[in-house]
Formats: C-alpha cells, sequence, structure tokens
C-alpha cells in the first residue's frame, strides 16, 4: 500500500488522524528496521512509494497482539 492508502485505512479503521509529519517517519522507521520493504512505482506521471510488509514485520506483529491479549486478560481494563 502506498502511504496516503495506509493513512486512510488507519483513520478509518482505528479512529484516529494521522499527520503526514507523523506517518512517513514512521514509515521509514519501518522500513530501516525491516519490518516493511518499500518500491517506487510510477502511477499517473507521478511515482509512489508502495509499503509491503516483511515476515520480520507480521512475526513482530503477532508477538505484539499476544502480548498485547495477555496484558487485557489481566488487567480490569474492559
Amino acid at each position: 500500500m502506498w502511504g496516503y492508502k495506509i493513512k486512510k485505512q488507519a483513520e478509518a479503521k482505528f479512529g484516529v488522524r494521522l499527520r503526514h509529519g507523523a506517518l512517513y517517519p514512521l514509515l521509514n522507521k519501518l522500513e530501516n528496521e525491516s519490518f516493511v520493504t518499500s518500491e517506487e512505482q510510477p502511477k499517473g506521471g507521478r511515482t509512489r512509494k508502495v509499503y509491503t510488509i516483511t515476515r520480520k514485520g507480521e512475526q513482530y506483529l503477532e508477538v505484539y497482539g499476544s502480548v498485547l491479549e495477555e496484558q487485557m486478560k489481566n488487567s480490569d481494563i474492559e
């Protein structure tokens, strides 16, 4: 997905507002840490960067999701 689409889906799914000034540095950091890769693709006379999650990124999300789920079970938060 390209950055703008990531932004729109995150806003719709999680009900948050993402600024481009926060999103793109985060995507760069995730790429530097090998959680995502990117590829430039031409689109309508422009070039956009398309991001793809890596296996390392998928594994991290699985572990992090499990940790959050366990913390929710062990807390008074419902």
